[in-house]
């Protein structure tokens, strides 16, 4: 995959991620605009909210998991990554619990948890409870996510995409950001392993 591809490939997925929210928020308002009666414009007003508050939460995460994210050696906080995670997560099926010291991380470390917990979501298909604990010592640098849920699964190529073994054509603008994860944690040295038994999958680093 060229830097061009692979750049292209991540920008259609932001874009796929975004694009839900905020064709809902397009839909409300032209309700609002048609709509007369009091209780179809107060639900268009919610739909409205709602789906402008999730495009935001997601602009946040994806900004910092997939962009630049500051300046070379910039730190992030534990804390605002993890409300950076529960909001992408917020109004879904999946619930976060967050288990992190007031700690701040490299920015590529923190990427790569954001990322990692991007990917645990997405085994959980039917939805389900995603535990993400970091290392407890704030000068060690390492994470453990277990989803857990009906019919949680890893999606066929995924782990082939971390351990960095997947072809060329197999990538699209969903199978980008596991590659993405894999080179974040190829140049951590991280040791990033997924692991799925029945009903759960747990993804190790550090």
């Amino acid at each position: 995959m060229t830097e061009l591809e692979f750049a292209a490939f991540l920008v259609s997925r932001v874009c796929h991620d975004l694009v839900g929210p905020l064709g809902a928020v397009v839909n409300g308002l032209e309700v609002l605009e048609d709509e007369r009666d009091a209780t179809m414009r107060a639900d268009a007003l919610k739909i409205v909210t709602s789906s402008a508050s999730q495009a935001l939460a997601r602009l946040q995460f994806l900004r910092i998991a997939f962009g630049a994210a500051g300046s070379a050696g910039a730190e992030l906080d534990l804390g605002e990554v993890g409300r950076l995670i529960s909001g992408l997560l917020s109004g879904g099926k999946v619930t976060l619990h967050w288990e992190a010291p007031h700690a701040n991380w490299p920015k590529d470390w923190a990427k790569l948890v954001m990322n990692a917990a991007v990917i645990a979501a997405d085994c959980l298909p039917r939805g389900g409870t995603l535990r993400i604990e970091t290392s407890q010592d704030p000068a060690v640098y390492g994470f453990k996510i277990v989803a857990v849920g009906q019919n949680a699964r890893v999606v066929e190529g995924i782990e082939k995409a971390l351990r960095g073994e997947a072809s060329e054509p197999s990538y699209d603008a969903r199978g980008v950001q596991p590659f993405l994860t894999y080179k974040l944690a190829k140049g951590l040295n991280a040791g990033l392993t997924m692991t799925a038994r029945e009903g759960q999958v747990e993804l190790v680093a550090g």
